[in-house]
């Protein structure tokens, strides 16, 4: 029976908070206290039996739980017959514990996504130079394997033979394809988008990139055990506290009502109910803002944090390339943009994506001839004239000549950060592109704000070039800026950052970033990422607004005062009520109770102001 009680105890709590809203509705309403009544104790009722059989089942192991305390305020209330009290703290405790459960169980299932992700089968070279597929398993360091267009890269190796573009989003969270030929170091989970490689197996099995990222999640999310609540070592000590000291009164002056007062005044129903007010009333602000905070210790945890880390791709940035500038060496700009435009809308390369779309409606002539260079651009015949569109290295293959000023405009877009596609037509330089991933409109302010909310450290960590990253960091003002970092090195710069006592929050979408996520103090997610990151992290920015950020700092700073204040209120007014009863003629179980029913109003009303709560500009 024990077993089928605390199973059902989320239903119990839909059931409770279903009795309560009739209760009022009967008091308010009807006018009838009597089906009131009958309402509030069948959700007290009710609502006690999970939490009185954990007490019982921690007191058999000689600890002093929370349950404990729950438990005596509602038979507190019982004995002096207030049992609407008695029903919502019932409620608010089991809501809590939902809140928690809910948390943990999508914390868990982060690790199955992860491994579903993982590639299953790779085709193996045998003796006889055929190639079988064979489970992943089965591949050992140093087999030769062949990867064709569309398929998973099953190991971490090295390029033998063949040329291609992979997708290595879910390791660097570069949204670009990388260029990979002999010798190129390749990683398992990447996904080849065209070609066909022969690769060498370097490293297998759980010691590849991808599954390190696997027990980087793992054994972060293991180091982070849960913060033990302040009620939870408050009720440790206070709650037999009472008893002995209610125990202790009646033996001396064996006056039973005393007893029985002290017993009542003592147990603290504002404080088991502020705390679960303030998280309910905090975590409802978030979600009406677009911001979903995982539970009361990712509150309290978030409010201290002193240094944030970013991932560049996806969330300080917009995370699709766009034309960032353009310099016009064509004497007939249109007929350059008409030649461009025809031969990159035979690519599917992201950069030609970018130009196709900066460039907008044109007359698009027929492509002839076209030669597809990997890891360069395309040559083609257009109008009889040829054209090369591409990077720097293809253009000085084709022998395109470069002015000083070309020379000079490359050097500059370079530097700031853009990956450069050029264009000639018959062996004339026509145009310098610069594309880059742009930085998120209002991102700045933004950051200006937390900088306000008082965190000290602003930090960016990306897969991409150092010079790309750099741009970004001088652009948003921020401390620090690492790139070519791999999953991995990310995880070691927040772990480096906790050793030195930094409380450490990561700012992530990739799946390459749940290690960071999980290993940092608070992990957000940007809400378009991968569901690995979302599930791993403690605080989710719906729609990817990066705008909720200051709001969710400065909403759990706001939540955090608010419990202590909860807190401070409900232990202040404990003992002056027990103070009361000793040390005044006027105090009586009618007025203490008076004066505990109207802290527990208290501190709803207070907990209550956090669903109007904004962010100062």
């Amino acid at each position: 029976m024990q077993r089928f009680i605390l199973s059902k105890k989320n239903q119990i709590a839909i059931i409770g908070a279903i009795l309560i809203v009739f209760g009022f509705f009967s008091r308010f309403a009807l006018r009838n206290e009597t089906i009131a009544t009958i309402a509030f104790t069948a959700a007290s009722v009710i609502g006690i039996a999970p939490i009185a059989i954990q007490a019982y089942q921690a007191l058999r192991v000689r600890v002093v739980s929370i349950d404990l305390l729950v438990t005596i305020a509602v038979f507190g209330a019982f004995l002096i017959q207030n049992f609407e009290e008695s029903a919502i703290v019932t409620f608010l405790f089991l809501f809590g514990a939902y809140l928690e459960q809910r948390t943990l169980n999508k914390t868990r299932s982060a690790i199955k996504e992860l491994t579903e992700m993982a590639p299953e089968s790779a085709l193996k070279q045998l003796e006889n130079g055929e190639f079988v597929e064979v489970e992943v398993d089965e591949v050992d360091v140093g087999d030769i394997l062949l990867v064709k267009t569309g398929a998973k890269i099953p190991v971490d190796g090295t390029v033998l033979t063949g040329e291609g573009h992979i997708n290595e989003a879910s390791i660097t969270g570069e949204p670009l394809p990388v260029s990979k030929h002999a010798e190129s170091s390749v990683f398992a989970g990447t996904i080849l988008e065209n070609g066909t490689l022969q690769i060498v197996a370097d490293r297998v099995g759980e010691d590849t990139t991808f599954g390190r990222i696997i027990e980087l999640v793992e054994e972060a999310q293991d180091s982070k055990s849960e913060a033990e609540r302040f009620i939870d070592r408050f009720a440790r000590w206070y709650t037999p506290a009472v008893l002995v000291f209610a125990v202790i009164v009646w033996l001396f002056s064996r006056d039973v009502e005393l007893a029985i007062t002290i017993l009542v005044l003592g147990c603290p129903g504002a404080l088991v109910i502020g705390v679960p007010v303030s998280n309910v009333a905090g975590i409802g602000n978030g979600a009406s803002h677009g911001v979903l905070l995982k539970g009361s210790e990712v509150i309290v945890e978030f409010s201290r944090v002193d240094t944030i880390v970013f991932d560049k791709t996806g969330t300080l940035t917009i995370g699709e390339p766009e034309v960032a500038d353009i310099q016009i060496h064509s004497a007939d700009v249109e007929m350059m943009k008409s030649y461009v435009a025809s031969i990159e809308n035979e690519s599917d390369h992201p950069l030609a994506k970018a130009v196709v779309k900066h460039i907008g409606p044109v007359q698009l002539l027929p492509v002839e001839r076209t030669n597809v260079i990997k890891g360069g651009g395309i040559v083609a015949e257009v109008n009889g004239h040829s054209v090369v569109v591409g990077n720097p290295t293809l253009m000085e293959r084709e022998g395109v000549r470069l002015s000083d000023r070309a020379r000079e405009e490359v050097s500059k877009l370079e530097a700031n950060g853009n990956s450069l596609v050029m264009a000639s037509i018959d062996g004339e330089l026509q145009a310098l592109i610069g594309i880059r991933d742009q930085v998120r409109p209002g991102v700045n302010g933004d950051l200006a704000k937390i900088k306000k909310l008082g965190v000290k450290n602003l930090v960016v960590l990306s897969g991409d070039n150092q010079g790309t990253v750099d741009r970004v960091a001088r652009e948003l003002g921020l401390t620090e800026a690492h790139g070519h970092m791999l999953p991995e090195d990310k995880a070691a710069y927040v772990q480096g950052l906790i050793d030195k006592g930094h409380i450490v929050a990561f700012v992530g979408d990739g799946v390459n970033d749940s290690p960071s996520l999980a290993l940092a103090h608070i992990g957000i997610a940007m809400g378009s990422g991968t569901d690995v990151a979302i599930e791993t992290s403690d605080v989710v920015l719906m729609n990817s607004d990066f705008s909720k950020l200051p709001h969710a700092l400065g909403l759990t700073k706001a939540t955090a005062n608010n419990m202590r204040q909860n807190i401070a209120i409900a232990v202040g007014v404990v003992l002056f009520l027990l103070a009361s009863v000793f040390f005044s003629d006027w105090m009586n179980m009618s007025i203490g109770m008076f004066v505990h029913e109207g802290s527990i109003l208290v501190v709803i009303l207070n907990g209550m102001r956090l669903l109007r709560y904004k962010l100062k500009s």
